[in-house]
């Protein structure tokens, strides 16, 4: 067996329905009482009932800034903080999807406040110690240790009023953490297993889910499974396909876990040659597979009945070489060498929404 470093994440994670009602607890155990709500305009709705626990427990909250939105503009960060400084809050709780996440993450670093996070998607943010904030039209990645919530409740609950379409596209973007830590250069044999778990549980839960979108069961498995997938996230190094989502969103506009869907099975493609290992354990957790990951994936993103072409979402394709070109610069490890021909023709099949082929 290869020599390997395993470092455990810090983070406290409750998980099960009706896990939301221990936030007050929680909050008391972190020694904090005045919470500052972080959440979108559609999280908004639900913090009068979380306002609610929290009285309940004889605490209060000090505000609610709910203009969190993708890709965690700098110049809305600013604004929060502006808010913050103005109801002087001593904790941060994000409420939402990973713009939310984001947005309480670059508050917390940003003054040292603890964060607690309450994700209600699949997309896993919350577990990792990595911020990608966007400024004048590029996406950058930091990673520290401050940046990771300190704790993150699980309410399977709050996930059953997830759209569809967004559930399965949140789904199949933590799917990605973990697809990517099984070839990750920092690999090792404890993630190997949390990424296949992970994997396997949202594969058989999304479709599940798609028939049948408040069934408890297919819910729970779909959160677990995030879970598992964030950690791997939170625990290695990401390659190519993170690079390429963060450059078509940050650079393009383009929709977070749509794109991570779109992108996935290509990103796969182009990896695959060079790690025959990871895609022989990812066909045993992928339904279908029949030996071939590749086939895999593409058979579960029928299933989910997603888009597959970053064209339906506004890309043109003039934009294919500019955002192949952003992708070389300041790359992500991957097994692979980036090669801007072989990098080009991949971001066409994505914007085309063509079926993800190992053949470059």
């Amino acid at each position: 067996m290869d020599s390997f470093i395993y470092a455990s994440s810090p983070s406290r994670v409750i998980f099960g329905r009706g896990s939301i009602t221990t936030l007050g607890e929680e909050l008391k155990r972190l020694g904090k009482e005045k919470p500052l709500f972080v959440t979108t305009p559609r999280g908004t709705q639900t913090i009068p009932e979380l306002e609610q626990i929290l009285t309940t427990a004889s605490l209060a909250s000090a505000g609610v800034f709910g203009e969190a939105t993708l890709h965690t503009p700098v110049e809305i960060t600013a604004k929060a903080l502006e808010y913050l400084h103005a109801v002087a809050p001593d904790c941060i709780v994000s409420f939402g999807g990973g713009s939310a996440v984001g947005l309480g993450k670059a508050l917390s670093v940003r003054t040292g406040l603890p964060h607690v996070s309450v994700p209600t998607t699949y997309s896993g943010s919350e577990m990792t110690g990595s911020l990608g904030e966007t400024r004048d039209g590029r996406k950058t990645t930091r990673s520290e240790a401050g940046i990771r919530p300190a704790v993150v409740i699980y309410d399977v609950d709050l996930t059953l009023s997830l759209p569809v379409a967004t559930s399965a596209t949140s789904g199949v973007n933590a799917i990605a953490h973990a697809v990517e830590a099984l070839y990750a250069p920092d690999k090792n044999p404890i993630i190997e297993i949390i990424a296949l778990e992970g994997i396997k549980a949202l594969a058989a839960a999304l479709p599940a889910i798609i028939s049948s979108p408040a069934d408890i069961e297919a819910r729970s498995k779909a959160l677990y499974g995030a879970w598992l997938c964030a950690t791997c996230a939170g625990s290695t190094r990401m390659g190519l396909h993170h690079k390429l989502c963060h450059t078509l969103g940050g650079s393009f506009g383009l929709p977070h876990a749509e794109t991570h869907t779109i992108v996935l099975p290509h990103s796969i493609a182009y990896n695959a040659p060079s790690v025959p290992d990871a895609m022989g354990k990812l066909t045993g957790v992928l339904p279908g597979s029949d030996g071939d990951a590749i086939r895999g994936l593409n058979l579960l993103l029928k299933k989910l009945k997603v888009k597959t072409g970053l064209k339906d979402f506004g890309m043109k394709e003039d934009d294919v070489p500019k955002a192949a070109e952003i992708a070389m610069t300041s790359p992500y490890a991957n097994p692979r060498e980036i090669e801007l021909k072989s990098l080009t023709e991949t971001i066409r099949r994505c914007w085309a929404g063509e079926e993800a082929r190992v053949d470059l």
